[in-house]
């Protein structure tokens, strides 16, 4: 006799796991974007301890920014010759928008392993903490904009209808902002070596970046004009500063800036999404 074999009986093949999708890395994405009001409340948290039991409290970033600014701005204003109505704005917008990037990749490495304690005992998506270091670089930046309206009104810019175009670059930056933490972030939190190293080359790229300087002050100084203006565009926080910094000092970008922005931005969320599909999961057990 044939045995008759129940299909019900038969076990379905397991379904693929889920867990390292471009789904799952989205719907992560989404979650934390939708818990707003959590990292909202981690993001202020993170500056009030900061800042616990000071008399001016998170106004000593405006404070610090405003004096290094124009500290800079002076010293080196008289040693390149510039005219300090026109390099004291160009100094400060450098160091306020400088101030937003390197905080996105410094504190945006170090923001998981940080919070182990909160990442193991809170059950919310990884993007929380994300979006808690852009939303905290974003409360600082507002700080610093006390800044810039104090400048203008010292040293006006002949500005224009073309200033709106910060608008743009600023979400460039937040997009940007977000990706790096998710690629530092993670890396850093399995290889703690990458934190230091961003350090490092942080502080190097600062110097190498048009910020206390001006492509014009090193053309003047070295009188080679083509060649040092082309290593100057090999860096790519050049353009992340002219797209930001030369709408409000009425200056005209040319389009070549904002393209390397955002092919810069397309491929940092392709390399953002592969970190968040593949190593997502494992953040809890690394920290």
């Amino acid at each position: 006799m044939s045995a008759v074999v129940d299909d019900d009986a038969i076990p379905a093949c397991p379904e693929s796991s889920e867990s390292r999708t471009f789904a799952r890395a989205v719907k992560d994405l989404r979650d934390g974007l939708a818990s707003r009001e959590l990292w909202f409340h981690l993001g202020w948290q993170d500056i009030k301890q900061r800042y616990r039991r000071s008399a001016l409290g998170p106004f000593w970033i405006t404070i610090a920014t405003a004096v290094t600014a124009t500290a800079m701005g002076l010293l080196y204003g008289e040693l390149f010759g510039m005219d300090i109505k026109v390099f004291l704005p160009y100094v400060t917008l450098g160091f306020i928008f400088w101030n937003f990037i390197e905080s996105s990749i410094l504190d945006g490495s170090e923001v998981f392993s940080k919070n182990e304690g909160l990442i193991k005992q809170l059950p919310a998506p990884v993007s929380v903490h994300v979006y808690r270091v852009v939303w905290r670089a974003l409360i600082i930046f507002a700080h610093n904009v006390a800044i810039i309206v104090i400048v203008f009104l010292i040293f006006p810019p002949p500005i224009g209808w073309s200033a709106f175009l910060v608008v743009p670059a600023l979400v460039l930056y937040i997009l940007n902002s977000i990706w790096v933490t998710i690629v530092f972030g993670i890396l850093s939190t399995r290889f703690r070596d990458i934190g230091q190293l961003l350090t490092t080359a942080v502080r190097l790229v600062f110097f190498m970046t048009p910020i206390i300087w001006t492509t014009t002050s090193l053309s003047n100084a070295t009188g080679e004009t083509s060649s040092r203006l082309k290593l100057v565009e090999l860096n790519p926080m050049f353009h992340y500063l002219e797209i930001a910094r030369g709408p409000l000092l009425g200056q005209p970008v040319e389009f070549y800036h904002w393209a390397v922005v955002l092919g810069c931005t397309a491929f940092g969320w392709i390399l953002g999404m592969l970190v968040m599909r593949n190593y997502r999961a494992r953040v809890a057990y690394w920290v």
